[in-house]
């Protein structure tokens, strides 16, 4: 029993649970969306089954990162990067976890499975595999993977694409860069000695911050055309507008200022930020 506590122990790092927990909220709300009677069985299997794939997907990338995460300060004593886990049992233990959650997902209806699987196949062979070592671009790649789960529980819902799914894909996709950008200047120094390609690195800070500003005022765009598609009450719609008022204001504050307390402000705000929204959508179906 001592053996199986410490190997989950190991696990729980490598499955990131903030990050897969914020994809997995924006699968539920992309589901709730629908405002349809929901059905609880259905939203259970959807989220087991989106877990499942996202942390199979993270896990997937913690075997193949090895090497370059035994470099960073940061990530250096993760168990795949330490050797506490050998490449083969995570290996191993990711694809298990991700094709189970493929699988599952395939279950429920087959249009649903093959966007979670469009989600993996992103994360995993697109950015993880061939691009994040050779291109600060990968990122566009990696915002793809975020973006299918909130349209697999939209599409889950509705049975199939429709405007307000691609909004709200639009808008994870749009959030990345604000979340990934101001974590890669913040951590310039990691990624410059594991040799892995960023956009501050490549293009300078001026640039990036540029890039955060426009993609933080698209990803606001895209998430309160969405609301109002919906039918978010007049209370919710000003809400987000609150949220994303500040958003913006801390956007544009680390275009003007270029200071790691602003920086780290606007990248702890931003996930606070989507889950709040994702909230809010969630909150609208009942």
């Amino acid at each position: 029993m001592k053996v199986i506590v410490r190997k989950i122990r190991l696990y729980i790092p490598l499955i990131k649970t903030l990050q897969t927990g914020l994809l997995l909220a924006t699968g539920i709300a992309g589901y709730l969306s629908s405002q349809t009677p929901v059905q609880i069985p259905t939203l259970i299997a959807m989220s087991i089954s989106l877990f499942l794939a996202i942390g199979g997907s993270t896990v997937m990338n913690m075997w193949y990162d090895h090497d370059i995460d035994s470099k960073m300060k940061r990530t250096h004593k993760r168990p795949a990067a330490s050797g506490e886990l050998s490449r083969r049992e995570v290996f191993t233990v990711g694809m298990f976890i991700s094709v189970l959650g493929m699988a599952w997902a395939f279950t429920l209806t087959p249009f649903y499975g093959l966007i979670v699987f469009a989600g993996w196949f992103f994360d995993v062979v697109v950015y993880t595999l061939w691009l994040k070592r050779i291109t600060c671009w990968s990122i566009v790649w990696g915002g793809i993977s975020g973006a299918m789960p909130i349209l697999a529980g939209r599409v889950l819902a509705t049975g199939h694409i429709d405007l307000i799914g691609i909004l709200l894909a639009a808008s994870i996709l749009f959030w990345i860069p604000t979340h990934t950008l101001t974590f890669s200047i913040k951590y310039r120094e990691d990624y410059s000695a594991a040799g892995v390609p960023t956009f501050p690195s490549t293009y300078g800070d001026a640039v990036a911050h540029a890039v955060i500003a426009i993609s933080t005022i698209l990803a606001a765009v895209s998430i309160g055309w969405a609301g109002v598609l919906i039918g978010l009450s007049a209370g919710y719609l000003r809400l987000l507008a609150v949220l994303t008022v500040g958003l913006l204001l801390l956007a544009f504050a680390t275009f003007r200022v270029h200071s790691e307390r602003a920086n780290f402000g606007l990248f702890r705000y931003a996930s606070v930020y989507m889950l709040s929204a994702m909230i809010i959508l969630a909150i609208q179906a009942f």
